[in-house]
């Protein structure tokens, strides 16, 4: 069956949906945005933000951990008084509840993930995977927040830079040499003919304008190399004997200090260095690849490199100050961006903290037949399990076998799950998405996402029979037998 591109139809969709923001803001209609707390939902609604500030709209910003009822509920409420509430990066996989909550109220959705349910006709639903369009790979719900505000004013082109800011916090470079594609391709066309965007192809370094290159070389968890992934002193003592030198004028260089010989030299090592500690060479040739430069910002900053501004702008929304990261797609640089600077500061010193715990507990990570289990408990924050589990599904022996990892959260008597997947899988007929809302469901929780990356929550007391669950779907999927119960 041949696949019929509907691109232009899409892409009329967010031209419409701006035409009804439009309308509501010049009506007078206050608007109330709400999104979610990472890096994609914080910067789509900061891109949606700056629009309606420069349209002159009335407008409020929540950010949420998730959807739930209480979430509708609220925006049914708001919408009594004659607000408009816009739903970003999250409500495609709850129609069902929206519709039931929000009665005949109109409002809109700007989402990437998986549909659930059907769209009532007070609803304008803005979703690709609507249009046969691939919402996990080929745009995020920045990107299509940047659609509609690139429709609303022409002038909002300078917020293309963003989008792919969301697209990678999203992890959507999932093109060959860790590029992004799809419909980000327009949006990066965009940016990068505004003059805000550079896109080169380099080691990829996380840190690479802003830290040491020995501690650099420390955060690189993708892949996760013992030895080096979080050990400065080792780091140190590598890079020495390549004879690089670490210091110009008393200061640590970044990777971004580095010649093109160095980069050469610094990757042939690593590459060496990967292979003899058992890894294939495929694996090695992922720190390879394409770099977003945001080239306004300022040089040594984590706001320069655009994976490096999401992983912050997911900080913010992981440690319970969402707003910060808000203002500073919104433009603040001062009290809100210093703010943001501690919290990121914290977040990774957190994240390392877990993944060194990890590396002395691997009884944590079970195998079982069909899939991989995290047990975070209440050891790992639900606030990074999210993280943990990307980082740890890409060192796992078996990549055709998903990673669910799970925290346990005290105060809701419930485990935040986190599900991954490798492309790999998913070109076997795997979607976790749909795997975990229905695993899920039955286990009086909710869930959903992208075929790849998925995520839920589910009763304390049901965990055991929810990933029972899932270990049975996944294997039904991966042999084509359905088993009865």
């Amino acid at each position: 069956m041949v696949k019929v591109d509907r691109t232009d139809e899409f892409i009329e969709e967010t031209k419409r949906a701006a035409e009804e923001v439009l309308k509501s803001v010049n009506k007078g209609t206050r608007i109330f945005l709400i999104s979610h707390l990472d890096a994609d939902g914080i910067s789509a609604v900061g891109i949606l933000g700056k629009a309606l500030l420069r349209a002159g709209a009335i407008f409020s910003i929540r950010i949420e951990r998730w959807m739930e009822e209480r979430v509708a509920e609220e925006a049914s409420l708001r919408a009594k008084e004659e607000l408009l509430p816009i739903f970003v990066d999250m409500g495609s996989g709850y129609l069902d509840i929206l519709r039931a909550k929000l009665e005949k109220r109109h409002a809109i959705i700007f989402d990437h993930h998986q549909p659930v349910g059907e769209t009532a006709e007070n609803f304008l639903h803005v979703n690709p995977h609507l249009f046969g369009i691939d919402g996990a790979r080929e745009i995020s719900s920045a990107g299509i927040s940047y659609l509609v505000a690139k429709f609303m004013d022409k002038k909002n082109i300078d917020l293309a830079h963003l989008a792919v800011v969301g697209a990678l916090g999203d992890l959507q470079d999932k093109y060959k040499g860790k590029k992004l594609g799809g419909l980000n391709d327009i949006i990066v066309k965009d940016s990068v003919e505004a003059g805000f965007l550079s896109v080169e192809t380099d080691i990829l370094l996380f840190g690479r304008e802003t830290r040491p290159l020995h501690k650099a070389l420390a955060y690189l968890t993708n892949p996760y190399i013992p030895g080096i992934s979080g050990e400065e002193d080792k780091c140190l003592a590598f890079l020495s004997s390549l004879n690089i030198d670490l210091k110009k004028d008393d200061r640590w260089r970044a990777l971004r200090d580095l010649s093109q010989e160095e980069k050469r030299k610094l990757f042939s090592a690593l590459h060496d260095y990967l292979i003899s500690k058992g890894y294939k060479s495929d694996i090695a040739m992922n720190l390879i690849g394409t770099v977003y430069i945001l080239i306004k910002e300022e040089p040594w900053t984590p706001l320069r490199d655009a994976r490096e501004f999401a992983l912050l702008l997911n900080a913010t929304g992981r440690m319970n100050v969402p707003g910060v990261g808000v203002a500073i797609c919104m433009g603040d640089r001062g009290k809100a961006y210093e703010e943001a600077l501690k919290t990121l500061d914290e977040y990774r010193q957190m994240v390392s903290r877990y993944l060194a715990w990890l590396s002395k507990n691997p009884d944590r990570i079970e195998e079982w037949e069909h899939i991989y289990v995290l047990h975070g408990e209440k050891d790992i924050d639900e606030k990074t399990i999210s993280t943990i589990s990307t980082i740890i599904s890409t060192s796992l022996p078996n990549p055709n076998k998903p990673l669910i990892a799970y925290s346990y959260m005290p105060k809701e008597k419930t485990i935040k799950v986190s599900a991954r997947a490798m492309d790999s899988l998913v070109k076997m007929g795997i979607n976790l998405g749909e795997i975990v809302r229905v695993a899920a469901e039955r286990c009086s929780g909710t869930g959903g996402g992208h075929d790849i990356a998925a995520g839920a929550q589910v009763p304390y007391e049901k965990k055991m029979e929810f990933l029972n669950y899932i270990n049975l779907i996944v294997g039904e999927c991966l042999t084509g037998k359905k088993s009865g119960g």
